[in-house]
């Protein structure tokens, strides 16, 4: 039995090229190169400008290994190709964010000091509005590694919601005490 999601090849579009030797995925295209290590327990073929993925062997973890890798590659193809944006909001008096620099972001929220993150290389940042974080990125587990990071630094409390959200992010508030 073979995964739902392995079952259904990835199709490689124009302009992007695969290789595949030692294991290891390589996906390149206009926004960069991405590579990926396959598992043992997952065999690859890559023909006719699709990737297709199956389990090695019968056991439940090779399934489920193969609908994972065939995950991550459709996630690097779409990532060279389109690339992914991640938009953080900050909410708060006085906060406030801007890049300095070569990627570098200066937070300002509510601390003494402004905290600085310095973003990977791979992940660009911009600030449209000053409590906007737009992060961009063709490794999608990176963008996304980066904004949860940037989050950490002051999570929306639940009584105001200050603090810094994905955009969409739905806060629960709380009740304040009464007297």
């Amino acid at each position: 039995m073979v995964s739902r999601v392995a079952k259904n090849p990835v199709k490689v579009p124009q302009g992007v090229e695969v290789t595949f030797a030692d294991k290891t995925l390589k996906v390149k295209g206009k926004n960069g190169e991405l590579m990926q290590v396959i598992h043992p327990l997952v065999s690859l073929v890559h023909e006719n400008e699709e990737i297709k993925f199956a389990p090695g062997d019968s056991s439940q973890e090779a399934n489920a290994l193969a609908g994972t890798m065939r995950a991550l590659a459709q996630n690097m193809v779409t990532g060279v190709t389109e690339g992914f944006v991640k938009k953080l909001v900050m909410k708060g008096v006085g906060y406030r964010a801007k890049v300095v620099g070569n990627n570098v972001l200066d937070l300002s929220v509510g601390f003494s000091h402004p905290v600085n993150m310095e973003m990977p290389a791979g992940v660009s940042v911009a600030t449209p509005t000053q409590t906007e974080i737009v992060l961009t990125s063709a490794d999608k587990q990176l963008v996304a590694q980066v904004a949860a990071n940037i989050r950490h630094i002051r999570p929306p409390e639940p009584y105001k919601g200050k603090g810094i959200r994905y955009e969409g992010e739905q806060i629960t508030l709380k009740e304040g005490k009464k007297k």
